[in-house]
């Protein structure tokens, strides 16, 4: 038995009618895990010495047959800006490179309840800031289909984890498409949620109307059960919606005949690589083959989304970082005669190139003579895009397109070019400046044998459609045994 194959819901089976251990199955990945994450670099922290011993708890529970909860005895990781009580939580950032959380975040409130095993937090880019994990300060992680190329960002860490076998799933983080496009690249499925399904308490904030937390897994079920776990509200979170129906599994096979979904010719247009629109091309005709209705439109204001995401963005991250002063916790700078050389060394030597860039770019556009010509002219920019999609969404069920412009690109090849990684956002933010759902699944392969994702957008709260769709594409086209294949040589 492979057990680094499995995915959740075959793991939990096998839990259950007592064919394998929790201990087994946590003490095998932890094996991976030190075998072969040195390479990757998925992992900040291991939890090995807790992990193994909670794992031997369940053993217990599972002999006496108490086996409570749907996540019993399942291995997990956490990206590292979603608070663990007592846990590091660094945000991959020296800022806050010793900090330990005194309590959980809700969606680890509810996924601790269903028993799993925490088995670590997982690299990303500081602060959630970028699309590589190449600014992570303590180290990058690469992708495990070429080790070579990015995982994608801010998630990269968590999608890696998944690809590679280390965990059968991970959560992570989008604000402008960090769950979705590290997925693309790594071949895994993810998931963001509509903006108030899953609560944001506990999660460090760089944009805050903009951030949600989403599952990442090897296939669509797996995706769907871990979402159920972690949507609901929360008394600490205003922005959570409660009472919103979140049972994803219920249905997910059904037929696909009368579904109606739009493929908008800016998606398949300019920037986009030739064999990422053919992949979704390709894709179009699997839902047509399905019963559904693929349909060519065009959503203009899409061309200046990444332009209003970036000003939104970088304003609400400039507000929420300036909680970052040493004075409280994370990094001191050592020296200061001021209190304001103290602010100014602390944010200089704490922060990376990345994180600072964005929080100027904040500032100067929230300053006086520039909030009106710029982040008002943002929101309103938001505003028209929203009207846009709703507008589809009266006509057609689900919007598909890539999800990123190409397949995952070599380290180092943009990251000299800020601008350029930007623009590869294009095709992600639509969904975050909504607030609307999108999930990220597997599409195809690059000629060099890179991973290609689709993107499929719902309505807000339209989830449970969109799992149906990848479900029903999942079984015509998936990477399944090219995953397993691709596991065996990272081992």
């Amino acid at each position: 038995m492979n057990i680094h194959e499995l995915t959740v819901e075959e793991l939990y089976e096998k839990i259950q009618e007592k064919e394998i251990k929790p201990s087994e199955v946590v003490g095998a990945l932890f094996d991976r895990i030190e075998a072969s994450d040195e390479t990757i670099g998925s992992f900040l922290f291991v939890n090995k010495e807790e992990g193994l011993k909670r794992a031997e708890e369940l053993d217990r529970l599972q002999a006496e047959d108490k086996m409570d909860g749907a996540l019993f005895g399942i291995p997990m990781g956490i990206k590292d800006n979603i608070c663990t009580k007592d846990i590091l939580t660094t945000c991959a950032s020296r800022m806050l490179e010793d900090f330990n959380p005194v309590y959980d975040a809700t969606v680890m409130d509810k996924l601790n309840g269903e028993n799993p095993v925490m088995m670590g937090k997982q690299n990303m880019d500081e602060f959630a800031m970028g699309g590589s994990t190449e600014n992570s300060y303590f180290k990058p992680a690469r992708n495990p289909w070429d080790t070579k190329a990015v995982p994608g960002g801010s998630s990269g860490g968590s999608a890696a984890a998944v690809a590679a076998g280390y965990v059968p799933f991970s959560l992570g983080s989008d604000t402008g498409g960090s769950v979705r496009q590290p997925a693309a690249f790594c071949g895994v499925v993810g998931m963001k949620p509509t903006y108030g399904r899953v609560s944001r308490y506990g999660l460090v904030a760089f944009a805050s109307s903009l951030d949600q937390i989403g599952p990442i897994t090897r296939n669509v079920r797996d995706n769907a059960k871990i979402l159920e776990i972690i949507s609901g509200s929360h008394g600490k979170d205003s922005t959570s919606m409660p009472g919103v129906e979140a049972e994803f599994l219920e249905g997910i096979d059904r037929d696909l005949s009368g579904m109606k979904i739009a493929l908008p010719k800016e998606f398949i247009g300019e920037g986009i690589d030739d064999e990422v629109s053919e992949s979704v091309k390709r894709s179009a005709e699997i839902f047509e083959s399905l019963g559904a209705t693929v349909e060519e439109v065009s959503i203009p204001h899409t061309r200046y989304g990444v332009s209003a995401y970036y000003l939104i963005a970088s304003s609400e991250a400039s507000a929420n970082l300036a909680r970052f002063d040493g004075i409280r916790y994370g990094y001191k700078a050592e020296g200061a005669e001021t209190l304001e050389e103290h602010y100014k060394k602390t944010r200089s030597e704490g922060f990376g190139s990345e994180v600072k860039r964005r929080i100027l770019l904040g500032t100067f556009v929230l300053s006086a003579g520039h909030y009106d010509q710029h982040y008002i002219r943002a929101q309103k920019l938001r505003s028209l895009l929203e009207g846009e999609m709703k507008q589809l969404f009266s006509e057609y069920d689900l919007i598909i397109g890539p999800t990123t412009p190409t397949a995952a690109y070599d380290i180092g090849e943009k990251s000299d070019d800020s601008l350029q990684m930007y623009k590869d956002d294009i095709l992600t933010v639509p969904a975050n400046l909504t607030g609307m759902p999108a999930l990220s699944i597997p599409s195809g392969l690059s000629r060099d044998g890179r991973p290609i994702g689709l993107q499929l957008i719902g309505n807000h709260f339209d989830e449970k459609k969109i799992y149906n769709a990848a479900f029903k594409f999942e079984e015509k086209f998936n990477l399944h045994e090219e995953l397993k294949k691709l596991q065996l040589e990272v081992r």
